[in-house]
This record gives structure tokens, C-alpha cells and sequence, in this order.
């Protein structure tokens, strides 16, 4: 997907499900940290992705993982930014900014972003949405409970797909009102963040219900804990299987798209995902 093209498919009532790969320019976080030297080498990176099926990318300067530490806008531009440009002189993929500071979301979207990602929803910087609005831009909506530092620390709901439900509309509510095109919102359940793992398991039975709040879906359950812990894979690189049942579980469930690492494999799930569901 282009990135003048991401507007016209989340306008697209019946919008063809699409992946997400993940670049992460960060040391910490808790599957890739580390592993880019430098811009050239994330543009390297986005071309492998885009190669292998990729519609859009998702940068990332901030490690989100449980119990992660913040970083200041400077050092989360001084990561993303350099990648960013480098992947726009080569590629006219979507890409987004996966951040909570308005400073760094518009750094990147000068660098060449065009849709931002923010975990917090906008609750984290107060300035984010309105400027989201401004931009004319697509925004994640995200659910998390607490922050990365403290969201695994006895998670606790009555009625999580209910109580996600309601963050998820509210924020919209909020996002609206902030100037931002309801057409231009898409919602992320949060999986893995703030939740055990039977809170991310109904999450993920109730896709359906998830995927019919009025917003594009995104859902990201790449290579996390929730996996490992059913079928008792330690290795991240080699949860690959579970991921590619969780994705084809939510794509056939509505899902609009999937944030994941392992982009080829992944890819190949939701293209027949997808034509098994169009067949008339």
C-alpha cells in the first residue's frame, strides 16, 4: 500500500484485511531491540518487509514492553526519524510513528510519517490528538491498562472486552472532538498490554465484537508472552506459528489489520484468510 492509498482504504467499506510490519529502532524492546545499526540499515529492513507483503510499517524509537522505562521526544527523534527519512527516500509505503509525544509524532510526520500510533490513546500528552487533527492524519486508538512500566502488575477487569469496548469508544469520542476524522480512526484491543493471559484470550474470542465498535481494527499479537505461555515456546523468533493462528483467528473475525513481526509468513495467512472469506 502506497501511502496516498491508506485514506482511500480505510474509507473502503469492505476493506481488504492488511499487515503491518513492525521496525523497531530502539535497544530494548522485547523481540528486535537492538538490531538496527542505523538508518540505512532500517530503510534495508522496510525494503525486506515490503518485499515479503508488507502494506505499511510501523517505526518505533520507545520500547512499549512490560516494564520498560520512558525515553525523552529528543532521543525518540534522534532514533526514528534518520529511519524514517531513509525508508521515504526508497519506498512510498505507509508508514506510522509509533509514539505518545506530540513532538515526536510531528518530527516523524516531517520526516515523512503519514499515519500516527499511539499506545496511550492520547492520554499520555495532552496536545496529541488535536494535533493529530490538524495533520488530517490516521490515528491508532490503543487500549492499555496503567503504563509499559507498570501495565503487567496484577491487571485486573470485570468484564474486559466490555471495559475495552468502552476505552476504545470514549477515546474516540475524545478524538473527535479533538478534530480528527472518524474516518481516520482505527482501534488496537492492546493485547499483552495491561492483561493477563485470560484477558488477552477473550479479547481475542470476541474479535467479532471488537471489530463491530465502527472502527477499523488493528490487532497486534506478534510473538508475545500470551503465546509462549500456551504453547511453551521461549524462543520469540520461533512463535511464529502461534502467531499465524492468532492472525488468521482475527482476520477471519473481522480484523482490519495485523501488527507483526514476522511479515512473509503472516502475509501468506491473511492473503488466504482473505480469499476464503471473499469466495462468494
Amino acid at each position: 500500500m502506497v501511502a496516498s492509498d491508506i485514506n482511500q482504504w480505510l474509507a473502503t467499506e469492505r476493506r481488504p484485511p492488511i499487515v503491518v510490519g513492525i521496525i523497531n529502532v530502539t535497544p530494548d524492546s522485547f523481540s528486535d531491540g537492538g538490531r538496527l545499526s542505523g538508518p540505512e540499515q532500517a530503510a534495508d529492513l522496510a525494503e525486506q518487509l515490503v518485499a515479503a507483503g508488507a502494506d505499511w510499517l510501523d517505526i518505533g524509537g520507545e520500547s512499549t514492553r512490560p516494564g520498560a522505562q520512558p525515553v525523552s521526544a529528543d532521543e525518540q527523534i534522534r532514533r526514528t526519524v534518520p529511519a524514517i527519512a531513509a525508508i521515504r527516500r526508497r519506498l512510498q509505503v505507509a508508514i506510522s510513528i509509533d509514539t505518545t509525544n506530540t513532538q515526536v509524532a510531528q518530527s516523524a510526520v516531517d520526516a515523512g510519517a503519514n499515519v500516527v500510533n499511539d499506545v496511550s490513546a492520547g492520554r499520555d500528552d495532552p496536545d496529541m490528538l488535536a494535533r493529530v487533527g490538524r495533520l488530517g492524519l490516521p490515528v491508532v486508538l490503543m487500549h492499555m491498562q496503567g503504563t509499559p512500566r507498570t501495565m503487567q502488575v496484577s491487571p485486573s477487569y470485570r468484564d474486559v472486552t466490555a471495559e475495552v469496548s468502552a476505552f476504545l469508544l470514549e477515546r474516540r469520542d475524545r478524538a473527535i472532538d479533538a478534530g480528527i476524522d472518524p474516518k481516520l480512526i482505527l482501534f488496537d484491543p492492546g493485547i499483552g498490554f495491561g492483561k493477563t493471559l485470560a484477558h488477552d484470550l477473550q479479547l481475542l474470542k470476541d474479535t467479532r465484537i471488537l471489530a463491530g465498535l465502527g472502527q477499523p481494527l488493528l490487532v497486534g499479537p506478534s510473538r508475545k508472552r500470551f503465546i509462549g505461555e500456551i504453547t511453551g515456546e521461549t524462543n520469540l523468533e520461533r512463535r511464529v506459528f502461534g502467531t499465524a493462528a492468532v492472525v488468521g483467528w482475527c482476520v477471519a473475525n473481522g480484523a482490519s489489520a495485523v501488527r507483526v513481526h514476522d511479515v512473509g509468513p503472516i502475509s501468506q495467512v491473511v492473503r488466504m484468510v482473505r480469499a476464503i472469506s471473499s469466495k462468494k
